[in-house]
C-alpha cells in the first residue's frame, strides 16, 4: 500500500449532530451517516472525518470527553459505529476520528478520582498547583475567557484548564498518562479505523516552570511546548505508525517552522497540519467580533507563505476553507447572493489546486450559506452567547450585534444539512436541535446532484482531477502578481508540466497578465464559465471567474 496515500485523498468532515437524524429527536446520529454514505461515494471523497462521538456531557460539543471507550448515546451505540465503519470500508472509503487528548471532561473517571485527594493515584494525571498569594498559580488565561485555573475547595489546589473549566488539561509529563492514551488509541485501531484528527495537539507540552506571562495570556509557554516533538514522536512510533494511521494535527497559534517539523516524513510525527492564519483575514487588528471585509492581499500573502514554505521544507498542508468552527466560505469570501454558484466554484478551485490534502465540510459541496439568524434565541453556541453579552455590555445596539453574529458565529456552520426541499430539509422528522438556514428549499443536495452545472458537480470534477494529474499532488507553488487587487493566480510546476490557476475574487471584470506563460499551448481543465478564454498574455476575467489551464 502507498504509505502516503493521503496526499492524493480528499477528506469530508461530518458534524454528526447536524448531518442526518433517523430517530426524530432532532439530533443527527450514526445511522443517519450510514444512510448517506452512497451520497459521499458519489461525491468522490476518500476519507470521512467525524467530529467527536464519544461519551460526553457536551459542554463543548463533545470536545469534552468523559469516556474514550464508548459512543455517546445521543449518536447511537458501539454496534452502530461498527456497522458504520464496515459500510465505509465496503465503499473503499476510510474513517478518521477526532482525538481530544490535551484535556478530558471533569466528568471523566480519571478526574473524578484525581479530585478526591492529593494522594489519589490519578492526581498526577492532571496539572494541580498551590495558590500563589491567595490566587491562581499564574496569570495564564483560558481560551474561553477568564483564568486558566480553577480552584478546588476540597483539596485546596488549582487545576489547569486551557479551555472550559470542565475541560481539565492532562499532564503529559506523566508516563502513565501517555501509556493510557497509547492503549486507548490502540483500542480504536483494533476496531479498524484509519486515523485521527488531533484536537489542539500542539498544546500538550507545557513549560514546567509555569511562569507568569508579563506580555500576554500565557500561550507562549504551552504552544509548541518544550517536549511537543518528543511526545508526538512517541505517539507515532507506539501506535500511529504500527497501525498505518493517517494523522492530521489541529495547531493552535502555531508557526510555519513548527509545522514543517511536525509533518516532515523523516521525523515520524504527523502526516499534515491544520493552521488557521488564513481564516483571520477578516479579524481587523485581531478582533473577531466585528463586521469587516476580508483583507484579500493578506489572504494571498498567508497562503503563499504556507504553500511555498511547506513545499520547500518537506511538510504537508491540510487545505480547508470551512469547518464546524468557521462561518460558511461562500458567505465569507464569496458573494452568496448575486454570484452564489460562480463564487462557490471559484473558492473551491482556488483551494483544491494548491498543494496539500483538501477537506470539504458538510454542505460546502453544494454551497450552503451562513445561517442568517435574526435573533439571539436562534443561536446555540456558547461562544456566540458569550460574545453577545460582551458586546451588549460594550454598548453595541441589538442590530449591530446581530450583524456581527451573522458574519462570525460558529453556528453558521452548524445548521442542519440541507438534503431536500422537504420539511426540515430532510434532516429530521422532528424539531431540529438548531434552526435551519432560511434557504434550504432552494439550496440542497438533491437539486445540486441533478443540475448539470451545479456546485456539487464542480466539486466532483475537482476531486477527479486529483486522480488524473499528479502535478496537483507534487508540483511546486508560485504565485503570480501577489499584489493584484482582485485576482489570485498561481502556477504549479512539476516534470516539465505546468498548471495555471486564475481566480477573480470580486464581482467586477478585471485583467491579469500572465506574460510569457500565456504564449504556450494549453487546454482548460476546468472553469466556472462555459466559455472561458484560452490562455494568453493578458486574460480578462468576469465576476468570480476561475480557470485551470494545463500546459503539458
Amino acid at each position: 500500500m502507498n504509505k502516503t496515500w493521503w496526499k492524493q485523498a480528499v477528506v469530508y468532515q461530518i458534524y454528526p449532530k447536524s448531518f442526518q437524524d433517523t430517530t426524530g429527536n432532532g439530533i443527527g446520529d450514526l445511522q443517519g451517516i450510514i444512510q448517506k454514505l452512497d451520497y459521499l461515494k458519489t461525491l468522490g471523497v476518500d476519507v470521512i472525518w467525524l467530529t467527536p462521538i464519544y461519551q460526553s456531557p457536551q459542554r463543548d460539543n463533545g470536545y469534552d470527553i468523559s469516556d474514550y471507550y464508548d459512543i455517546d448515546p445521543m449518536y447511537g451505540t458501539m454496534d452502530d459505529f461498527e456497522v458504520l465503519l464496515e459500510e465505509i470500508h465496503c465503499r473503499n472509503m476510510k474513517l478518521i476520528m477526532d482525538l481530544v487528548i490535551n484535556h478530558t471532561s471533569t466528568d471523566h473517571v480519571w478526574f473524578q478520582e484525581a479530585a478526591t485527594s492529593k494522594s489519589n493515584p490519578y492526581r498526577d494525571f492532571y496539572i494541580w498547583k498551590d495558590p500563589v498569594n491567595g490566587g491562581p498559580p499564574n496569570n495564564w488565561l483560558s481560551k474561553f475567557g477568564g483564568s486558566a485555573w480553577e480552584y478546588d475547595e476540597q483539596t485546596e489546589q488549582y487545576y489547569l484548564h486551557l479551555f472550559d473549566k470542565t475541560q481539565a488539561d492532562l499532564n503529559w509529563e506523566n508516563p502513565q498518562v501517555r501509556e493510557k492514551i497509547f492503549n486507548m488509541v490502540q483500542f480504536w485501531a483494533d476496531k479498524g479505523i484509519d486515523g485521527f484528527r488531533l484536537d489542539v495537539i500542539n498544546l500538550i507540552s507545557k513549560d514546567q516552570h509555569f511562569p507568569n506571562d508579563a506580555h500576554g495570556d500565557g500561550r507562549r509557554f504551552y504552544t509548541d511546548g518544550p517536549r511537543i516533538h518528543e511526545f508526538l514522536h512517541e505517539l507515532n512510533k507506539r501506535v500511529f505508525q504500527p497501525n498505518e494511521m493517517m494523522t492530521v494535527g489541529e495547531m493552535s497559534s502555531t508557526s510555519l517552522a513548527q509545522c514543517i517539523l511536525y509533518t516532515r516524513q523523516d521525523r515520524d510525527e504527523l502526516d499534515m497540519t491544520f493552521q488557521f492564519h488564513h481564516l483571520k483575514v477578516d479579524y481587523p487588528n485581531g478582533k473577531k467580533w466585528t463586521t469587516a471585509p476580508f483583507d484579500f492581499i493578506q489572504l494571498k500573502e498567508i497562503l503563499n507563505k504556507w504553500q511555498v514554505g511547506m513545499h520547500e521544507g518537506g511538510g504537508w498542508n491540510a487545505l480547508f476553507w470551512c469547518n464546524h468552527d468557521q462561518p460558511r466560505i461562500v458567505s465569507r469570501f464569496g458573494d452568496d447572493e448575486s454570484y452564489h454558484t460562480t463564487s462557490a466554484k471559484m473558492l473551491a478551485t482556488t483551494l483544491h489546486m494548491m498543494q496539500g490534502t483538501p477537506y470539504i465540510y458538510q454542505g460546502e459541496e453544494f454551497g450552503m450559506k451562513n445561517a442568517g439568524f435574526d435573533s439571539i434565541d436562534q443561536y446555540r453556541d456558547v461562544e456566540t452567547h458569550n460574545a453577545y453579552h460582551h458586546l451588549k455590555k460594550a454598548g453595541k445596539s441589538e442590530t449591530e450585534i446581530l450583524d456581527i453574529l451573522q458574519q462570525k458565529s460558529r453556528d453558521n456552520a452548524r445548521t442542519p444539512m440541507q438534503w431536500t426541499s422537504a420539511k426540515n430539509a430532510g434532516f429530521t422528522s422532528g424539531n431540529p436541535w438548531i434552526p435551519l438556514a432560511k434557504d434550504y428549499e432552494t439550496i440542497h443536495a438533491e437539486a445540486m446532484m441533478k443540475a448539470p452545472d451545479s456546485i456539487f458537480k464542480h466539486y466532483q470534477s475537482l476531486i477527479s482531477l486529483r486522480t488524473k494529474y499528479a502535478i496537483i499532488i507534487h508540483g511546486d507553488f508560485q504565485i503570480i502578481d501577489i499584489h493584484h487587487p482582485a485576482v489570485f493566480a498561481y502556477t504549479r510546476n512539476w516534470q516539465n508540466q505546468t498548471i495555471i490557476i486564475v481566480s477573480n475574487f470580486y464581482a467586477q471584470h478585471t485583467e491579469i497578465s500572465l506574460g510569457d506563460l500565456g504564449l504556450k499551448s494549453s487546454m482548460i481543465l476546468l472553469s466556472n464559465y462555459s466559455d472561458s478564454p484560452s490562455v494568453s498574455k493578458t486574460i480578462t476575467l468576469r465576476p468570480y471567474e476561475s480557470i485551470i489551464y494545463y500546459l503539458p
